[in-house]
């Protein structure tokens, strides 16, 4: 097995294991942090669409004065 396999494998491990803690809903908040470094390490985005699960997320997040301010 070469390096580059290796490497390969343990890429492919990695991103199993955390689908696998995150889809159980049982990951720690580090273990999500994890995931999110992940995605953002590899050039994963994610686009927001209408009734999807990121959509969803965005709007229970609270508005706070300061980020209504930075907006104008």
């Amino acid at each position: 097995m070469t390096e580059k396999d290796l490497l390969e494998l343990l890429h492919e491990s990695v991103a199993k294991d955390l689908l696998v803690r995150v889809q159980s809903g049982e990951a720690s908040p580090a273990e999500l942090n994890a995931a999110i470094k992940f995605l953002k390490d590899n050039g994963i985005e994610a686009l927001q669409k209408e009734d999807s699960p990121l959509a969803q997320l965005a709007g229970a997040l609270p508005v706070f004065e300061e980020d209504i301010r930075d907006v104008n």
